[in-house]
C-alpha cells in the first residue's frame, strides 16, 4: 500500500448509504492514502433524501450524478457507480478508487478493481457486510471519523480477539528474538483484517494501543542515520 500521497483516488459515494455530516472528515482520511482526483456523489437529487449533501457537494467541489429511481425498491444508484467506476477504471488514469457506501452491492466492484491491480478503500458504518469490508484492500468505519467528545479509552489487555489479532501479527513477523517491528506488525494486520484501525478501540496510533497492552513489550530503536526518529519494536512478554 503506497504512502507517499500522490496516488490518484476516484471517490465515489453513494449517498444514500453514506452520512453527509462526516463528508469533511471523509476527504481528510482520504487524503492520508492519495490525492482525490475525482470525487463523485450519487443519488436522485430530485427527493428531499439528500436535501443535507447539498451543502457538502459545494463546499467540497463533489460532482453530484444524477440517477432517478425508475421503479421503486430497486437501487439504480448502485447501478450508475458501478458503471462509472468501471469506465474510470478502464481509462487507466487512476492508482486507486475509494468506495463510500455501508451496502454489500459494492462487494464485487471492488473484487473486480483489486483484479486489475488498483486499489481499494472503502469507508462504510460498522454494519457493513463483512463480504464488502474483505473486499478492500483497507476499509474504515465511519464512527472512527467523528468520535465522540466523550469516548474514554478503554483497557483492550482483557479483549481476547484483540490479543489473538497482535499476537498472530507479532509472531508472524518477529525475528528469532521475538522482536518485531511495529510497522511489520501494522502491515501485516491490515493485509489480514482490512477494517482493523487502532481507532476502533479509542487509540489514534497503532504505537499507543500496543503501549497500552499489558501482554507486550516494547523498546524504541535509533535511525541508524543519528536522527532522533525512533524504530518501535514490540514482542510477547515472556516469550
Amino acid at each position: 500500500m503506497s504512502e507517499n500521497g500522490n496516488d490518484k483516488l476516484a471517490v465515489l459515494i453513494d449517498a444514500d448509504n453514506a452520512q453527509a455530516t462526516i463528508c469533511s472528515e471523509l476527504l481528510a482520511e482520504v487524503s492520508k492514502f492519495g490525492v482525490a482526483s475525482v470525487k463523485r456523489a450519487y443519488g436522485d437529487w430530485t427527493t428531499t433524501n439528500l436535501k443535507g449533501w447539498k451543502s457538502y457537494l459545494h463546499k467540497h467541489a463533489i460532482q453530484p450524478i444524477q440517477q432517478f429511481s425508475y421503479t421503486q425498491g430497486k437501487n439504480s444508484t448502485d447501478s450508475s457507480l458501478i458503471i462509472d467506476a468501471m469506465d474510470l477504471l478502464h481509462e487507466g488514469k487512476l492508482d486507486g478508487f475509494c468506495l463510500i457506501s455501508s451496502d454489500s452491492d459494492f462487494t464485487r466492484l471492488a473484487n473486480r478493481i483489486r483484479e486489475s491491480g488498483l486499489l481499494v478503500f472503502g469507508f462504510g458504518e460498522k454494519k457493513t457486510p463483512e463480504a464488502f469490508v474483505a473486499a478492500c484492500d483497507k476499509f474504515v468505519y465511519t464512527e472512527v471519523l467523528k468520535p465522540s467528545k466523550d469516548q474514554n479509552i478503554k483497557d483492550e489487555s482483557e479483549n481476547l480477539d484483540l490479543k489473538a489479532i497482535v499476537l498472530d501479527a507479532v509472531h508472524a513477523v518477529s525475528k528469532d528474538d521475538g522482536w518485531a517491528p511495529l510497522s511489520g506488525v501494522g502491515g501485516y494486520i491490515t493485509k489480514n483484517i482490512p477494517s482493523f484501525d487502532p481507532r476502533n478501540y479509542g487509540y489514534d496510533k497503532l504505537g499507543k494501543l500496543v503501549k497500552s497492552l499489558g501482554y507486550l513489550e516494547f523498546e524504541e530503536r535509533s535511525f541508524s542515520d543519528g536522527s532522533s526518529n525512533v524504530h518501535i519494536y514490540v514482542r510477547e512478554k515472556d516469550a
